[in-house]
């Protein structure tokens, strides 16, 4: 059985090895939680970015898109009350002289009390075996019950806490539970503060604090303050949404999990304007679609759940998370917030112009509400990497790795493979890879023997390997060999690319 900690540095190094991540800046030893996208990492990002631009705007008539810029007007960041309020609590400890996210150490703790109930369970799985009702045993095992009544009380005080600003309380809590500090061991803990996550910069030659800019922490409001633009120019009607995918910048000091939380990232939003009192419905009908959204991707419904927010943004009536099982549990995958019309209103007090929409159903103007859909695009990329790797024992004793990636998010399409490097083999192979490349991503390669080149293949998540041996020459057919199963079949080169498309 391979651990937590393993099974994560046995896909962080995969995913070097192969060219998908490599640590940004390698060459100078690195830069903290900042990561590069390989040749076959960044076809992969694109293919989620792809998937997801494909379903909001092109199956859905009543989203639209837009791009708006990194750079914007510092009173944004007034307005949405990020200056104010986008702050992480930060505690040190005095003996390593490490900071924690005194949130984040809270959180850990309880997800330490859930991994004892799983054991629990699965110790009662294999005592039980088929017979094994886990309803059942949720509901009366009462080790199992008190871990959840000890969960219970801890997340409802500490989103008490969070939603007082408590600080102190904060630093209280740390000190009952015990919680000690993963360097040092020690709970030689200082005072919790706050630490505002906006990177700021100066536009400009001067040095004046006017000048002063931020890096966006979020995309979000470069949909709010494009509202009018977008509702105007593109004659949309309520309800209507604006998506988004683009970079964001927060200065996070516990940045780690490898690509799960970095400082520099890329969000896929959607803002979805709607009448007042219409809001919760659409926050209802957006939790479901996109789950839906992430269950297309073949993924089981068993490692995706959703976690009701207790502890509630300032422009929120109602918040839920898609969390999917990462290798070190379940977390955070994407947001559903219902924002009510604070955005809107905010930019109308500060901007000092008019931003609502007239009615014509009702015969009257109001400020729109907005359900949010917010999934992080590097987030998504490491579930779909984590849950597609894949350790194989075969029939003859040895052993592959092989990367399940759906195929419609796989770097490559298909490899097109000559069995040997002459014979006109090569030749043929190229002309075949050259008349598929038109509707799919397809690799060429001829180096090393078969065996060793379908592994690697397997190692990157490519679906199907199509071989050119001495047969082709004679019959115009090729073996294509499909990547989970290793399965072999003959196919006339005539059919191959809709065989492709429609496997």
């Amino acid at each position: 059985m391979v651990s937590t900690e393993d099974f994560f540095k046995k896909i962080t190094s995969h995913a070097k090895e192969y060219g998908f991540v490599f640590p940004s800046s390698e060459l100078y030893d690195g830069l903290s939680a900042v990561y590069d996208y390989g040749p076959n990492g960044v076809e992969l990002k694109n293919n989620i970015k792809n998937y997801w631009w494909k379903f909001m705007t092109q199956m859905h008539e009543n989203i639209v898109g837009i791009d708006s810029a990194v750079f914007m007007h510092p009173k944004i960041w007034k307005a949405s009350g990020h200056v104010d309020a986008f702050n992480d609590p930060l505690i040190d400890n005095k003996d390593s002289k490490k900071r924690y996210r005194a949130d984040v150490l809270i959180e850990d703790h309880i997800a330490k009390i859930e991994e004892k109930i799983n054991k629990e369970v699965a110790k009662a799985q294999k005592r039980f075996g088929d017979g094994f009702n886990m309803e059942q045993f949720l509901a009366t095992s009462e080790r199992v019950k008190g871990y959840q009544a000890q969960i219970d009380d801890l997340r409802k005080r500490f989103a008490d806490l969070m939603n007082a600003n408590d600080l102190k309380g904060l630093k209280d809590l740390i000190i009952e539970l015990g919680i000690v500090c993963p360097i040092s061991g020690s709970r030689n803990w200082t005072d919790v503060r706050q630490f505002n996550l906006m990177f700021a910069t100066k536009m400009g030659s001067l040095s004046e604090e006017s000048d002063v800019i931020y890096l966006r922490p979020e995309t979000a409001q470069g949909i709010f303050v494009n509202y009018l633009n977008v509702q105007k120019t593109g004659r949309m009607k309520i309800p209507f949404g604006i998506a988004q995918i683009g970079k964001a910048f927060r200065n996070e000091i516990v940045a780690r999990q490898f690509i799960f939380r970095m400082r520099e990232f890329e969000q896929m939003e959607m803002e979805f304007f709607c009448r007042p009192g219409t809001e919760m419905q659409w926050f209802e009908y957006w939790k479901q679609e996109r789950l839906n959204w992430h269950l297309s991707l073949g993924i089981p419904k068993e490692k995706y759940r959703y976690h009701d927010h207790e502890k509630l943004a300032h422009y929120a009536n109602a918040a839920t998370d898609i969390e999917f099982e990462f290798p070190f549990g379940f977390k955070e995958l994407e947001g559903i917030h219902s924002r009510t019309d604070f955005d809107l209103k905010r930019h109308q007090e500060y901007s000092g112009k008019k931003i609502q929409y007239f009615d014509s159903e009702i015969n009257e103007s109001y400020t729109p509400y907005c359900v949010e859909t917010s999934i992080g695009l590097d987030r998504t990329f490491l579930a779909v990497f984590s849950y597609a790797y894949t350790e194989e024992k075969l029939e003859d004793g040895s052993q592959r790795v092989v990367l399940k990636l759906p195929k419609i998010l796989a770097p490559y399409r298909c490899a097109v493979l000559p069995l040997v490097n002459k014979d006109g083999l090569p030749e043929k192979a190229k002309q075949i890879c050259e008349d598929l490349r038109s509707s799919f991503r397809t690799h060429y390669e001829e180096k090393d023997t078969i065996g060793k080149r379908y592994r690697r293949h397997d190692a990157i998540g490519t679906p199907f390997c199509i071989t050119v041996d001495t047969q082709t020459m004679e019959d115009e057919s090729v073996t294509v060999r499909h990547r989970d199963t290793m399965q072999q079949e003959r196919i006339h080169i005539s059919q191959l690319k809709n065989y492709i498309i429609e496997q």
